[in-house]
């Protein structure tokens, strides 16, 4: 499995600056990459995630969305 973390997130949001500043960190520690998706580029993301950007989804399809912490991340890239 690709340690490969998705964040979608949106134009011009500020949470979203927020998680990328947290995300970068943990990422680099744990050896993995963020693949950003603005969800304002897909109909279907956007009717999903509209309201709850930004969410961060594992490989295997685990979500979390804003707010979390670094504890939080670390857990979740862990493994279930």
């Amino acid at each position: 499995m690709s340690d490969i973390l998705t964040l979608y997130s949106g134009t011009h949001c500020p949470l979203c600056d927020q998680a990328k500043a947290l995300l970068y960190p943990v990422l680099q520690e744990k050896g993995w990459r963020l693949h950003e998706v603005n969800i304002n580029e897909d109909e279907v993301l956007t009717e999903k995630y509209g309201i709850r950007i930004p969410v961060i989804v594992t490989p295997d399809g685990r979500e979390k969305g804003w707010p979390f912490t670094a504890g939080q991340v670390r857990r979740l890239i862990s493994g279930p």
